[in-house]
């Protein structure tokens, strides 16, 4: 999609008319801009890693299908992002008659309330005046748990009923955020949280398109396209949603977690960003972004952890930017640029992840969520360490180590330090890391760690904890 441009030059209905504009509904709009979008090969998604053979494709047909759609998944699986992009689909701008007193954004061909019909019939369309509705103010969304009636469908406003207004006229009506989206995306997270009462309303817009407040049934040939998330576990548990507006919903849309470690690496460099230059400058080896991910897998398999929560990708993001404090605050009080993340580093993830997990309790056993963080990460060292070995053959250098060599590691132990304790680096340690651990301390100093910690993972040396600092030795 091309970037924002000003709006077209039509003031009047008149203008709009001759400029060849012709009215379309909402899915209709969004269907012909995707399959525009795909005749010209653009990228639809842009940001969204690991769906393209699996949930994009059903995204693609629930749009051409024009559907409202549901997208079923557990947290941290970019449901609500995915929601906003669908944005993109629509007109980069919308006209609709310019009038204060009409209470949403009328079409100009099909207008839907009282007011907007009658200054249609009334009025020549010269004397009509439009203007123009970008596509970014076009989507709204709400989050379930205390969202009430009015706030989403609508409400009885006292005030115009103390100035004369019929209690069954449309001019009664305080509008809620669907009727005032016509024309536009609305967005349900958490579907199963909505009071029945309002999912009974959802029900009836979905059915009808049309506005039921207080038993008054005020007609509107509401134009919307409406979007919902939902947890699976919550979604599926009886009595969560009523069947009815299941029934009603086009497609439903099931997300995942990566398939790949390295889909999830994607995600997490790209939630990054630039952040790791500026003043004081962060270098991130590839496996220690290997161990971060991976431990989110753990977390993900652990029988400790109550999949039916999930673990979000969120999750994976707090602990590496965690990682890059931990190394940047180094890198500041002891000079070292760029600061490198070590293993010691995740020392301190106890406080980026406590509270992401929820814990099974038939399988915790009573373990703390910090024993559980604790076993994640040791399995995740376990796993990433194992894949290196079986690559690259690591036995020259954990002979080293297992030779007698005492090892200290610490978050704010010098890098010279390690270079000290290793003073011959083997050859095969460039190869197997791919950066340059001979030449430069800092990089060295990570992989004495992620090596010494794969060893222990695998019980070929021991480790002790002594005044904050932790020695491995064979």
């Amino acid at each position: 999609m091309t970037g924002s441009t000003a709006p077209p030059a039509a003031t009047t209905l008149r203008e709009l008319l001759d400029s060849g504009w012709t009215s379309r509904s909402v899915k209709r709009e969004m269907r012909d801009n995707l399959l525009r979008s795909l005749a010209d090969g653009e990228a639809l998604f842009p940001g969204i890693v690991g769906y393209d053979h699996t949930v994009i494709p059903e995204i693609i047909l629930a749009i051409l299908a024009e559907h409202d759609i549901l997208f079923l998944g557990e947290k941290g699986q970019a449901k609500s992002r995915i929601m906003r992009l669908l944005t993109r689909f629509l007109d980069e701008w919308t006209p609709y008659i310019d009038h204060p007193e009409l209470p949403v954004h009328e079409d100009p061909a099909r207008p839907i309330s009282r007011l907007g019909r009658e200054l249609v019939a009334k009025l020549p369309p010269e004397e009509i005046p439009i203007a123009w509705w970008n596509r970014r103010d076009r989507y709204a969304e709400r989050l379930s748990p205390g969202t009430k009636f009015a706030d989403i469908i609508g409400e009885i406003d006292p005030a115009k009923l103390t100035g004369g207004v019929s209690m069954g006229a449309e001019e009664a009506l305080s509008f809620g955020l669907i009727p005032r989206m016509h024309r536009g995306i609305f967005a349900m997270n958490e579907l199963p949280e909505l009071d029945d009462l309002v999912q009974v309303g959802l029900f009836n817009i979905l059915e009808e398109r049309d506005v039921q407040i207080r038993g008054y049934p005020i007609r509107f040939d509401l134009d919307v396209v409406i979007l919902f998330s939902a947890n699976p576990s919550t979604y599926n548990r009886s009595g969560k949603v009523i069947p009815q507006l299941k029934d009603r919903i086009g497609t439903t849309v099931q997300t995942h977690y990566p398939a790949e470690r390295d889909q999830g690496i994607a995600i997490l460099k790209q939630e990054v960003g630039d952040d790791l230059g500026g003043d004081f400058p962060v270098a991130v080896p590839y496996f220690m972004y290997q161990v971060i991910e991976e431990i989110t897998n753990q977390a993900r398999r652990s029988k400790y952890v109550d999949q039916a929560s999930g673990v979000s990708a969120r999750f994976s993001l707090a602990n590496f930017r965690t990682l890059v404090a931990s190394a940047r605050r180094r890198g500041v009080l002891l000079g070292e640029r760029p600061a490198v993340p070590r293993i010691s580093d995740l020392g301190h993830s106890h406080s980026s992840s406590l509270g992401k997990l929820e814990l099974d309790l038939m399988g915790s056993h009573q373990m703390s969520e910090r024993q559980v963080i604790d076993s994640v990460v040791a399995q995740a060292i376990q796993v990433v360490f194992s894949e290196y070995i079986e690559e690259h053959g690591l036995a020259e250098i954990a002979e080293i180590f297992r030779k007698g060599v005492r090892v200290e590691v610490g978050d704010l132990l010098p890098s010279r330090v390690y270079a000290e304790r290793l003073k011959r680096v083997p050859a095969a340690w460039d190869k197997a890391f791919e950066v340059n651990a001979s030449e430069d301390e800092a990089v060295r100093a990570s992989c004495v760690e992620f090596v010494l910690a794969g060893l222990h993972s695998l019980d070929r040396i021991s480790r002790a904890e002594r005044h904050g600092r932790i020695e491995y030795e064979s």
